[in-house]
């Protein structure tokens, strides 16, 4: 029989590994299931060859998601995002994406799937329509070319060789939403490639980056991406350029006439500037894919509103009166809910981590086909982490003082039969 002395080291080893073992498991990650987001990485699927790519090419990856949704926690979520306590918002919005967002503080109020990414249509020319805003000076002019006029339409009607202002050409983009005009601003810019590079580039300085401008029109191509979140925060930044506030804002203008004989008149496309009070103008779009697009703003009591709807519904009601019903709701919410927004619209992207450029040797371990195992920030992992990982490496750790206190305890019970030698040779003399 083992003596009391024995066993209360062995239980002592039972309970520590008994006490770290559940400890290692407790420390495991739990996965905890979260609802799907249809497009969180990209846009539904195109109904069309528009986005078909040549020949021995391949398609655009998707844009990388980023670890924590841009203006808030809360604008990551897939469904209607309201403020405590808000009411529901108004029926009959057919956007699958949606957005209502103070202009001037860049408070979300409300929102639909606001980071879901979607195709823009035309409403990508507001990108454009900043970058040219912001390098081009009004009075320079743009001379028109046969590539201009040969794309697909809708159209303001270039001529060839014709010369024209940016500003006028600038007011003809949002109002009219010429893509033969976005396409010869695009060339004044360096060329459609370069025009392309700006416009991503003033995207992802602003932190809009669900963005992926692809043409300078908003007309389908692969790896064409955007979201509501986006579009209100590309659109924020156009209100700041006067020549864009003021273009969105017109009814009409003269534009010289296709033939070269005196002036056509361009009429503005937003039928929210005429039929909402307060109106500071917007941008609308449709393609097949992207279907309809919207945003807009308006002023009510000193308060700016922006609005966004993506891949939306002309039927049962127009997208500029779903747009108005939206901008109402926004307007008449109480202090108490629209001083607790859902989010923000951010100034500016987030600061990217720094990454090393300390030169690391390529593991050689790892057979063709497979990856080499590394942590998260690059370093190669302990033999422990390897052979383990997170939750073997505590389990071994324990195993370990269980050794320990073997060993501790093998040297007491030889200690304690030496002491007992000891006495029985004294006694025998």
């Amino acid at each position: 029989m083992r003596s009391s002395a024995f066993r209360r080291p062995v239980a002592l080893v039972l309970a520590a590994c008994a006490l770290m073992s559940g400890a290692a498991f407790v420390a495991a990650p739990v996965a905890t299931a979260q609802p799907a987001c249809e497009n969180k990485v990209s846009p539904p699927p195109p109904v069309d060859t528009s986005e078909q790519v040549a020949p021995g090419e391949k398609p655009p990856p998707p844009i990388e998601v980023p670890e924590s949704p841009i203006g808030g926690q809360r604008l990551g979520e897939c469904g209607l995002v309201l403020p405590p306590n808000a009411p529901v918002p108004p029926d009959g919005i057919t956007a699958a994406s949606w957005l209502l967002a103070n202009l001037d503080n860049g408070a979300v109020l409300a929102a639909v799937d606001p980071h879901g990414r979607q195709r823009p249509a035309s409403v990508i020319k507001v990108l454009l329509a900043t970058v040219v805003a912001k390098e081009l000076p009004p009075n320079a002019t743009v001379a028109a070319t046969q590539e201009d006029i040969d794309q697909e339409c809708t159209c303001v009607g270039l001529r060839n060789g014709g010369e024209y202002t940016v500003e006028q050409m600038l007011q003809a983009l949002v109002m009219a939403s010429g893509n033969d005009v976005a396409h010869a601003l695009a060339r004044r810019l360096g060329g459609v490639p370069s025009a392309i590079r700006k416009m991503n580039a003033l995207a992802a300085e602003l932190g809009a980056l669900d963005t992926r401008a692809v043409t300078p029109s908003g007309l389908d191509a692969p790896g064409t991406s955007t979201s509501a979140y986006d579009v209100a925060l590309i659109f924020r930044e156009a209100m700041k350029y006067p020549d864009f506030a003021k273009a969105v804002t017109l009814q009409r203008i003269d534009f010289p006439a296709p033939d070269g004989n005196g002036t056509v008149p361009v009429v503005n496309d937003n039928r929210l500037l005429a039929a909402y009070p307060g109106a500071l103008g917007g941008k609308s779009g449709f393609t097949d894919d992207a279907q309809h697009t919207y945003v807009g703003a308006a002023e009510r009591n000193g308060k700016r509103l922006v609005v966004v709807l993506l891949r939306g519904q002309q039927q049962p009601t127009r997208m500029t009166e779903q747009a108005a019903s939206l901008l109402d709701y926004g307007f008449a919410l109480e202090p108490s809910a629209s001083s607790v927004p859902v989010g923000r619209l951010v100034e500016g992207a987030p600061q990217a981590k720094k990454k090393t450029t300390e030169a690391r040797p390529t593991p050689t371990s790892a057979a063709v086909g497979e990856v080499a195992n590394s942590t998260p920030d690059g370093t190669q992992p302990s033999a422990m982490q390897t052979a383990f990982g997170n939750v073997g490496g505590p389990i071994t750790a324990v195993a370990a003082l269980g050794l320990v206190l073997g060993l501790l305890l093998y040297l007491r019970n030889r200690r304690a039969k030496a002491a007992r030698a000891a006495r029985a040779g004294a006694q025998q003399s």
